[in-house]
Formats: C-alpha cells, sequence, structure tokens
C-alpha cells in the first residue's frame, strides 16, 4: 500500500523547510538546512535547494535526503528527454514514482520551478500548481515548517513587493516557531516569465 502525504505534515517530514515565491517578475526557491532524527539535529547546513537543467530549474526538497536525491535524478533525465515542457516532465516523473516499484517506497516531496511555472510533486502521483493570487504572485511550501514559511509569506505577500525578501522573512517565521526548521538558509532566483 502506497503511504498517503499530507501537502506540508509536520509529523511526516521533519527537519525541513522549503518555501517557493512567485513575484514580480521573480521566483524564488528558499531552504533550511537542519536535518533532524527524531528530535535531535544531526546536520543544520544541509542544502536541499538545487538548480538543475543548466540553471533553468530550480527544486527543493523535503523528505529522506537520498530518496530526494534520487528523485532529483530522475527529473533531471525527464528533463532531458522534454527540455522546454517542465509541467510534462514533472507529470512524467509523477507517474514513474507512482507506478514503478522501486520509486514508490521513496519518501520525499520536491517544489521545482522554472520562469514560467511551479509545482509541488509527491509520491502519491501529485503534480500541484500553487494559485496564483490577482497580484501575480505564487506562493508554496512543504516540510516540517512548511506551513508556518507558508502563513508568512501569505500574511506579507501584499506589503512586501521583492519575492526574495519576502521569503527570507517568511523562514525567519519559520525558523523561530518550528524545531525543525534553522536560518542557515539556500536560495536560488530565477528570472520568471
Amino acid at each position: 500500500m502506497t503511504p498517503h502525504y499530507d501537502y506540508a505534515d509536520a509529523g511526516q517530514w521533519r527537519g525541513t523547510t522549503i518555501l517557493s515565491v512567485r513575484k514580480n517578475g521573480k521566483v524564488v526557491v528558499i531552504g533550511d538546512g537542519q536535518v533532524s532524527a527524531g528530535n535531535t539535529v544531526m546536520k543544520s547546513g544541509a542544502r536541499k535547494v538545487r538548480t538543475l537543467a543548466g540553471g533553468k530549474v530550480i527544486t527543493g526538497f523535503a523528505g529522506a535526503t537520498a530518496d530526494a536525491f534520487a528523485l532529483m535524478e530522475r527529473l533531471e533525465s525527464k528533463l532531458e528527454q522534454y527540455p522546454t515542457q517542465l509541467a510534462r516532465a514533472c507529470v512524467e516523473l509523477a507517474k514513474d514514482w507512482r507506478t514503478d516499484k522501486y520509486l514508490r517506497q521513496l519518501q520525499a516531496m520536491m517544489i521545482v520551478a522554472d520562469k514560467d511555472n511551479t509545482f509541488v510533486l509527491t509520491g502519491n502521483g501529485d503534480v500541484v500548481e500553487p494559485d496564483k493570487a490577482e497580484t501575480g504572485s505564487g506562493i508554496t511550501a512543504i516540510g516540517s515548517g512548511g506551513n508556518f514559511a507558508l502563513s508568512a509569506a501569505l500574511a506579507m505577500d501584499e506589503y512586501e513587493k521583492d519575492a526574495e525578501t519576502l521569503a527570507r522573512k517568511a523562514m525567519a517565521i519559520a525558523d523561530r516557531v518550528c524545531v525543525f526548521t534553522n536560518g542557515n538558509l539556500t536560495v536560488e532566483t530565477l528570472d520568471a516569465g
């Protein structure tokens, strides 16, 4: 039986907060550096946000690190097959993830963004595009501190015009309220279409 993953369930994804903000011509994916095993901080400077496809795609992952790297390799392969079609590459990865016996066991979630689109991918075969507000922003988050970062970013969205500044402020709030989130951030940005 395939396990069910909640969108940003703190009970399942300890030690990761990934936030994506798409606003005013920029897309930002930002992640903290904490890796936890139960209540123990194992590492404080992990890099959970990476670029793919020659810097044209940004991804951030939550969940088991080795599983996430396996999925990123698969995503990179799909991006080579469909170089200008992020949505198709994500759907093809999600199909494989859901139907392949080996991939079904991988415990991770991903945010994937390019200049035009942002998606959340899960092991349930979900490829979710976050809502885009009337202002043109799209904000989404995953991981144990994801709901904290998401709430903070949504609350500040109207008042903070710069995508990276908004993302950094929201992560600072998540760092203050989520014990599985820290302030060692990795930030990647792209000019949005």
